[in-house]
């Protein structure tokens, strides 16, 4: 059996250190949009709100590169754990949620400590859960919990796992607005840590079903982040104290994402949809939680 749910929830936590330095933080917000035209910037690349994210002078830090500081160690450590082997073909990132105890600094050096908290019977699929837990010498940094989708792996008896979805708002978004994903965003994106060829190789996409290579769920995240940051907190990554969301549907570089957000008490739920493609899914149970 390729998933052992009792071998992988049971393995003793696996620590790995992780370093990072601005030129890690300016790719990946390169890999996220940064610096690229909205219809808001028509000059984005000397646009003072869009050098906070590529100028190291001025840098701050999304809360989302959490999912990438030292090269994405935490969804490659996961897949490698104890129980786990699974074809990276079958591989679809469920969700993710990033919990920041306190801003990410522009470099560092940490310590992941990682774990399996559950594996979910599906049915067809599998759904395992990683979580990973970053410190430095002044404590706590952040929290990371993936839910990796793997196909053709359920069928083991598991419990089932939480579906409860989250419903949109009865009324009309206070933001609709739109950001458009680059040809090249998936080959720029990858050279932050991950490197499944399903981003960037034809035929192996083909294997996994796609007609092309699809966009980085996480990748649409960042995005999404970084929009609503700059749209609804004031440019403000500070005030980020948590951000989950649920891979609902896949992004085809070259596409447009249309961001519908609901402003309420001390978060911002989102609704993520390719414009495209009649406005098919993409991000659902999607809310960043905020100062």
């Amino acid at each position: 059996m390729p998933i052992d749910a009792a071998k992988a929830t049971s393995a003793e936590p696996r620590s790995t250190e992780l370093a990072w330095d601005h030129k890690d933080v300016q790719l990946y917000h390169l890999g996220v949009g940064a610096g690229a035209a909205t219809p808001q910037k028509p000059h984005p690349a000397t646009d003072p709100d869009e050098l906070r994210y590529t100028l190291e002078s001025a840098l701050h830090v999304l809360p989302s590169f959490a999912t990438v500081a030292g090269g994405g160690m935490a969804l490659a450590g996961g897949l490698s754990a104890p129980g786990i082997e699974v074809d990276l073909a079958a591989v679809l990132h469920g969700g993710q949620t990033v919990t920041v105890h306190r801003p990410v600094p522009v470099r560092g050096r940490a310590v992941q400590t990682s774990s399996v908290p559950a594996v979910y019977d599906k049915g067809k699929a599998a759904v395992i859960v990683l979580r990973s837990e970053v410190a430095d010498e002044d404590g706590p940094l952040w929290t990371c919990d993936t839910q990796i989708f793997v196909r053709g792996e359920g069928g083991f008896g598991g419990e089932r796992g939480p579906s409860a979805r989250l419903e949109l708002p009865g009324r009309a978004p206070d933001l609709d607005t739109e950001r458009r994903i680059r040809e090249d965003q998936a080959l720029l994106y990858r050279l932050s840590g991950d490197w499944n060829p399903l981003h960037a190789d034809p035929e192996f996409a083909a294997l996994a079903g796609f007609d092309r290579p699809i966009l980085h769920g996480l990748c649409t995240y960042g995005v999404t982040l970084k929009a609503v940051v700059d749209t609804v907190l004031g440019g403000e990554v500070a005030r980020v104290t948590s951000y989950t969301t649920r891979f609902a549907g896949v992004v085809f570089p070259g596409e447009t994402l249309r961001l519908r957000m609901w402003r309420e008490p001390g978060r911002v739920q989102v609704s993520v949809t390719a414009a495209d493609r009649d406005d098919a899914p993409v991000l659902a149970d999607t809310v960043v939680t905020h100062r």
